[in-house]
């Protein structure tokens, strides 16, 4: 079983809400990073994005630009990123690692090249934002066959018709993105958020993680009653920003752990899963 749906069977059976950070790989630095994924997790993460810097992001707010223009900066690319996952599954075999960012860096790497890497390094899941479900169904495949995990984006303006394209080839969960715009921008409506996961679970069964506008544990608390996972990126990389970059894993830690306490005081919303 994929370590992904591993851990959504765990946390259902005790009623849980996954918490999902999202950190970009080589910010603050490559050497910090065994540090900052052990801080997420011992601050109760259940699953890590990993960030691939890219220099042309379509989804990514200013926050997640800087933290990717910092990792360009130090040479940081795909490869690193893969090698950070192998490092991490040497000290953790059991939080999943998911991989997000944009097509140019797994083209130009080679998609079967890249599937079998990610494999090899621990990866268990991949969340490509420029490959719509339309265009994805064979590297779809190619990840599959490793068994890992494609993971695709809803937003509030998804047709039913591309939902039920999503559900076809989605593995793992899905992500919605609560906002119309970039990670961290505009105020989150829990209201709206709450109709559109009740129209996605009308054609995906997996758990669906909703993120891009969550800043606080307040926030988190609310999305909680409705989504399987709360997805957490940029008000995190601005949590670590506000320091020395040696401080980051510990501060980044100490505040993902209030927002995981806020989780656990909420009721986790009912997870629906493919057989």
């Amino acid at each position: 079983m994929n370590r992904i749906d591993a851990t959504f069977a765990r946390l259902r059976s005790s009623g849980r809400t996954a918490l999902i950070p999202y950190v970009t790989t080589g910010d603050p630095s490559l050497a910090a990073m065994p540090a900052l994924l052990d801080a997420l997790v011992g601050a109760g993460a259940d699953v890590i994005e990993l960030g691939v810097p890219f220099s042309d992001p379509m989804a990514d707010g200013p926050v997640v630009q800087r933290a990717s223009e910092r990792a360009l900066k130090r040479g940081v690319g795909l490869a690193d990123v893969l090698d950070v996952v192998r490092a991490f599954r040497v000290r953790n075999a059991v939080t999943p690692l998911v991989l997000m960012g944009y097509a140019n860096p797994i083209e130009a790497m080679g998609e079967a090249d890249f599937a079998d890497r990610a494999r090899a390094a621990g990866v268990d899941g991949v969340l490509v934002v420029d490959y719509p479900p339309e265009e994805a169904a064979d590297f779809t495949a190619l990840l599959n066959a490793r068994d890992v995990a494609p993971i695709f984006l809803v937003a509030p303006t998804t047709p039913p018709a591309r939902i039920a394209a999503v559900a076809r080839l989605a593995r793992g969960y899905v992500y919605y993105v609560s906002l119309k715009g970039v990670t961290g921008a505009g105020h989150l409506d829990t209201a709206d958020v709450a109709r559109k996961l009740a129209e996605i679970r009308l054609h995906v069964k997996l758990p669906v993680g909703v993120g891009f506008g969550i800043r606080d544990a307040e926030g988190a608390r609310a999305i909680a009653a409705h989504a399987d996972a709360v997805v957490i990126g940029s008000r995190l990389i601005q949590e670590m920003e506000q320091g020395a970059a040696a401080d980051a894993p510990a501060r980044a830690g100490a505040w993902l752990a209030s927002i995981r306490a806020a989780l656990d005081r909420a009721p986790a919303a009912p997870a629906e899963v493919a057989p």
